[in-house]
């Protein structure tokens, strides 16, 4: 919604959004203003309640902003002692400003905001006076108030007041008791006096910035291209790919590494980091330099254990426009983060998250580790792509249409174990979601469908299927979403519908059913092992995969495979936010 930074929803979500802004803003001015230009300088403002600072997520992201001194965030908590069961007296009697002050923040109580305004404008002046530290202003109020039977009770508290009630309200307030939705004309007047007052600061505004223009054009030009989300040319030039007898096996997460070296002497808005996990993510580039207190124009996040708060804090990066953030952690701790997540899918923000340690691959970890569910979650979500590469050039792939889609989050899973390249992989093909890695022949027997490290184990397998004289294809899917946004004859040709297909993930079996006739998966939890004897131990070594690939052929032998293609697909009445699919498109 224009001049709606951010719309919540879950509580807790809009004072972290809100640290994202003020990083944004601080981050934005470290590089650009200069002491004839301060083209970045606003304050954050939040107005929040108790039920925000009840939320586990609040705790994070204050405890972030008081280490990283963020003094122009002024947050105005709504202290009225009431949730929806009733009194906070019932299960919220810490003392926060208390707590706040432990954070680092700069605290101040006014506890009359009702007869007057003073109290609180001067609190005001003084937060802003402070600029190393946030601010939190405790106010004092009263639910509902003027309400004749309902002020300063739970009653008011996402409840309509009912007729009796409002009109008795209205009475309080010298409102006409029989006009609805109705605006005072001294109340239109300030709201009036405000838009023409923040039109003026706009005009003074832009003037400043066509002066910086004439002196610093680049850096002019620069902040246009990135609050405009366009990428600057040749971005991807230096992302590697794989050469043959060149390249090395790795960790799909080294490749992910790779491609954040090669993108972030090119992209200024590329800004992120890990929740304390930078030596398994790999998130951080060796020319990065921290966003710190004393070095606000660091483009790396050290986010500490906070994952939910970390997300959030991404979210309110982007809002603020001119970033494209990126954040990483173990792929089982998307959990710990998924309502924030899900805000920046329902939000349509660009946000990159970076998830490591994949699978069951990761090893001695174990089950509490070990992600099985985790990917299927995430494709549930609408408005996400979900990326699980294979090797180098799909992480190529997966970088690249997560800085093309600007109103759509893309997670990038990969594994902590090495995989071996696919040789007939391509940044191109990867692009488009799924496509044909062995085997070209137009009417194999059998197909083999996977992802991520799982591939390798498939392009194994069909080698001996095939010498065995079982003709046997192998798909690599790294992207669900984007395959099922390309044209019908394109998905058609990859994967036909009617020829024996087996799915191989390690990973939940469900979605896999609109993909494949049988799967091998993951249906239960993992166990403390060798990655590659974990792999084994659940049935994704070749020799397992030539077994279950040999009977989905025989079971279909005298019975023709089910077209998974052929089944009526009704189009949605409204996709709500999203983006469309692809002219032509048919989803199975």
């Amino acid at each position: 919604t224009t001049g709606v930074e951010v719309c919540t929803g879950p509580l807790g979500q809009g004072i972290s959004n809100a640290v994202g802004l003020a990083i944004a803003e601080s981050n934005l001015a470290a590089e650009y203003n200069t002491p004839d230009y301060t083209l970045f300088d606003n304050y954050t403002y939040v107005i929040c309640g108790d039920g925000c600072l009840q939320e586990g997520i609040s705790s994070e992201a204050s405890s972030l902003a008081g280490h990283l001194g963020l003094g122009k965030l002024i947050v105005f908590y709504d202290d009225n002692n009431i949730t929806i069961d009733g009194d906070t007296a019932l299960s919220f009697t810490e003392d926060v400003q208390k707590r706040y002050e432990a954070y680092g923040w700069h605290v101040q109580q006014v506890t009359d905001v009702v007869t007057q305004l003073d109290d609180l404008r001067a609190a005001v002046a003084n937060a802003k006076a402070v600029t190393d530290k946030p601010s939190i202003i405790a106010c004092k109020t009263v639910i509902g108030y003027g309400s004749p039977s309902k002020a300063g009770t739970h009653g008011v508290h996402g409840a309509p007041l009912g007729a009796e009630d409002l009109a008795g309200t209205k009475e309080a307030y010298g409102l006409p008791k029989d006009k609805m939705f109705y605006v005072a004309p001294e109340v239109q007047k300030v709201f009036t006096e405000a838009a023409t007052k923040g039109e003026a600061r706009l005009e003074q505004w832009e003037a400043l910035f066509q002066k910086y223009q004439q002196a610093f054009p680049e850096k002019a030009q620069e902040i246009q291209r990135r609050f405009a989300h366009k990428l600057p040319e040749g971005v991807f030039d230096d992302m590697p790919r794989f050469v043959i007898g060149e390249s090395k096996d790795l960790a799909t997460r080294q490749f992910s590494q790779q491609m954040i070296e090669a993108l972030s002497p090119k992209l200024p808005e590329f800004i992120g980091g890990s929740a304390d996990l930078t030596p398994s993510n790999l998130t951080r580039s060796k020319m990065a330099v921290d966003y710190q207190k004393d070095s606000p124009g660091g483009k790396y996040i050290r986010f500490g254990i906070r994952e939910h708060a970390m997300a959030a804090i991404s979210n309110g990066i982007f809002a603020y426009g001119g970033f494209r953030p990126f954040c990483g952690t173990f792929l089982t701790f998307a959990q710990y983060m998924m309502g924030s997540l899900r805000l920046s899918a329902l939000s349509q923000f660009g946000v990159i998250y970076v998830f490591t340690h994949d699978s069951i691959g990761l090893g001695e970890d174990g089950p509490t580790h070990q992600p099985i569910e985790q990917l299927e979650q995430l494709r549930a979500m609408p408005n996400i792509n979900v990326y699980r590469p294979a090797d180098c050039n799909e992480m190529a792939a997966a970088y690249q249409v997560a800085l093309e889609s600007v109103k759509t989050p893309t997670a990038i899973a990969s594994s902590r174990s090495k995989v071996k390249a696919l040789f007939g992989s391509s940044v191109e093909k990867a692009k488009k979601g799924a496509y044909i890695a062995v085997g070209t022949d137009s009417d194999p027997n059998l197909i083999l469908v996977s992802s991520g490290s799982e591939v390798e184990f498939c392009v194994k397998a069909a080698e001996q299927l095939t010498a065995e004289g079982i003709f046997t294809r192998v798909v690599s899917m790294p992207c669900q979403e984007v395959f099922l946004q390309q044209p019908a004859d394109y998905q058609a040709e990859v994967l036909p519908g009617n020829i024996p297909t087996l799915s191989v993930e390690a990973s939940s079996p469900q979605g896999w059913h609109r993909f494949s006739h049988a799967q091998i998966s993951m249906e239960a939890f993992g166990c403390s092992a060798p990655g590659a004897k974990a792999f084994e131990f659940f049935g994704f070594s070749p020799e397992n995969i030539v077994a279950k690939g040999k009977g989905t052929v025989e079971f279909y032998k005298n019975t023709p495979a089910p077209n998974l293609r052929a089944i009526p697909y009704f189009e949605p009445l409204h996709r709500g936010h999203g983006p469309k699919d692809a002219e032509g498109c048919q989803r199975f």
